[in-house]
């Protein structure tokens, strides 16, 4: 490349940067909507043929559905068409005050197991493989305890928190809520309605804050090359796309798992009634990170301990950040596949 080439794609991309629009635009793969209604849009991917088997991506709350088709070449979606299977996505839309009363059983006994059975409908009734990331994971895996008529053929949980006992920073949170109970943490979430987008987005941030201090040096050392600068706004993308919790969900899980543990325990515990992990009856891929801040990998390996009615449970690790391992190619979509093509 001739000097005046660098100087001029170093002064394009300098420009989009500060005072354009950006680097890259986002590509969607095509989708088709199948049904809409307010947090539980459901998108069939386009391009599978008749036979593929179903696979349903379920993200968790506080981030966007896109987090499995970031783009073309950071797409779990994609990459599901490509290896033959039908991709499906339920999508929860934006978290507002006036959702605030929802909790984790508006997920686990109405908008996953509707989006199931319409993923199974659409396939001519077969069953579905679910795969979710983060508390996604977690909300498969307790959906699926908690009605086993449901079309489930497997679950993959990506950096899936399944013990609160091994998630940093958890330990000071319950030693600070020892203080009161816990109740002023309680009493401020219901008072805003929940956690809001804003606080999400400084939260997570704050897990990469080493990502953000050398954010002008990743820039300047890479400022003619475009592909990499691309990626880096694809995760922008993503970071200032985080949505927010509901009231009612985020004080169950500060309450039930944060300070309880319930899920590490095997039981989770939503007033009388109780939801063992142990009655989930299909096989399951588990997949942590070493390198995860936000869910240590332990906290994913403990599902091996308690995952005890599964005929078979995976665990793998993958390299890389929270959502790194969400989109690291060589590793989770490797054990991915290699998992679906073995489920019976």
């Amino acid at each position: 490349m001739s000097l005046a080439d660098t100087v001029s794609i170093a002064a394009r991309n300098a420009w989009a940067l500060t005072f354009g629009t950006g680097i890259g635009a986002p590509e969607p793969t095509p989708s088709t909507v199948l049904s809409s209604a307010p947090h539980r849009e459901l998108r069939r991917y386009d391009g599978a043929a008749d036979g593929d088997p179903a696979v349903l991506l379920v993200p968790p709350l506080a981030a966007p559905a896109f987090c499995f088709d970031l783009s073309p070449e950071q797409s779990m979606a994609r990459f599901l068409l490509e290896s033959g299977r039908a991709p499906y996505l339920v999508d929860y839309g934006d978290i507002s005050f006036e959702d605030r009363r929802m909790g984790f059983e508006d997920w686990i006994d109405d908008i996953l197991p509707e989006a199931i059975r319409q993923v199974s409908a659409d396939r001519g009734g077969q069953p579905v493989d679910l795969v979710g990331w983060s508390i996604g994971g977690v909300l498969a895996l307790l959906t699926a305890a908690a009605d086993d008529t449901l079309p489930i053929r497997s679950i993959t949980a990506v950096g899936a928190p399944l013990s609160y006992n091994h998630m940093v920073g958890v330990r000071e949170l319950r030693a600070l809520a020892r203080l009161d109970g816990g109740r002023t943490a309680t009493a401020a979430i219901r008072a805003t309605g929940g956690v809001s987008a804003q606080l999400t987005r400084i939260a997570y941030r704050a897990t990469a804050w080493d990502r953000e201090l050398k954010r002008p040096f990743f820039i300047a050392s890479n400022i003619t090359d475009t592909p990499t600068l691309e990626r880096m706004a694809t995760i922008d993308r993503f970071q200032n796309s985080l949505p927010g919790y509901p009231g009612r969900f985020y004080n169950q899980l500060w309450g039930r798992f944060m300070l309880n543990n319930d899920i590490g325990k095997g039981v989770v515990r939503f007033g009388a009634r109780e939801i063992a992990v142990a009655d989930v009856t299909v096989p399951v891929l588990l997949v942590g990170g070493p390198n995860d801040a936000i869910t240590a990998a332990a906290a994913v390996e403990h599902g091996t301990t308690t995952l005890t009615g599964s005929p078979e449970v995976r665990y793998e690790t993958a390299p890389g950040s929270h959502l790194g391992i969400l989109i690291a190619r060589d590793t989770t979509w490797m054990y991915l596949d290699k998992f679906l093509r073995d489920v019976n």
